[in-house]
């Protein structure tokens, strides 16, 4: 039987990439948004893979929202096998003490809080039902990297990747496998937010992210095809591997690529 797939924060972006590639490979997909609209829009964008897509707004940084999202998946597909916390948001690219104390809050309660909730609700829902994977959605900050005016965002991604790999190890005797998923620097909205601008730093910016960055169709892809085969207790899928860094390098002064244009 096919898998069933829920993807949180997939209305766009790598998460609506994602379940594109989940439903072309045969796969049952909740597409699930922030907001009815958002999510609604997906679904009809998707309307060509008919009843294998159905699609759940959620607040996925309350637990109410986590556990309504799996109660329908439950509904609609009769189990869960994939839960992928993808929902995420930035904030405005700006050192971290001229941000508002509500847009602080808003990115913890999203990145950090949706994530644990995201995590440890399907956990326990999977391993009464006999196991699943559960893969969390690294990003900006999960290696180490800085970027001057992305501070707090950085921090709930380091968070996210100590958490994931922490309770992996916790959980390596269940039923439930419990991943990372790495995209590197993918070509969204959120990474075209942090190269506008005509100062000398957007420039560089724009520079790096066209050597470097990818486009979602290329990177979900390569993502779903890894999540469906891996067999490991847990997963660490990563797109912008150290090969393909060196590789980006060394083949830059050939591929003339401009993604903001």
């Amino acid at each position: 039987m096919s898998k069933a797939v829920v993807i949180t924060g997939s209305s766009r972006g790598i998460g609506l990439g994602l379940v594109t590639r989940f439903l072309e490979a045969g796969c049952r997909v909740v597409v699930s948004g922030s907001s009815g609209e958002s999510t609604q829009r997906a679904l009809d964008s998707l309307n060509r893979f008919g009843e294998a897509v159905a699609g759940f707004a959620a607040d996925v940084s309350t637990s109410e929202g986590i556990e309504a999202l799996f109660d329908f998946a439950e509904r609609s597909f009769g189990r869960v096998d994939i839960w992928i916390n993808n929902a995420g948001i930035a904030h405005r690219q700006l050192p971290a003490w001229q941000l508002g104390d509500d847009e602080i809050r808003r990115v913890l309660s999203t990145n950090i809080d949706g994530v644990v909730n995201g995590t440890l609700i399907p956990f326990r829902r999977m391993q009464s039902a006999g196991g699943g994977l559960i893969l969390n959605m690294e990003g900006l900050g999960s290696d180490g990297f800085m970027l001057a005016g992305m501070t707090i965002y950085g921090t709930t991604k380091s968070a996210v990747t100590y958490f994931t790999r922490s309770l992996a190890r916790e959980a390596n005797q269940t039923k439930v496998r419990i991943g990372t998923i790495s995209p590197g620097m993918v070509v969204t909205e959120m990474l075209r937010a942090t190269v506008m601008g005509d100062d000398d730093e957007a420039a560089k910016r724009r520079r790096f992210f066209n050597v470097m960055a990818d486009d979602v169709e290329t990177v979900s892809a390569f993502l779903c095809k890894k999540i469906l085969a891996s067999t490991a207790a847990s997963p660490r899928i990563a797109w912008l591997t150290r090969p393909r860094i060196i590789h980006k390098m060394l083949s830059a002064p050939f591929r003339r690529r401009d993604f903001f244009a």
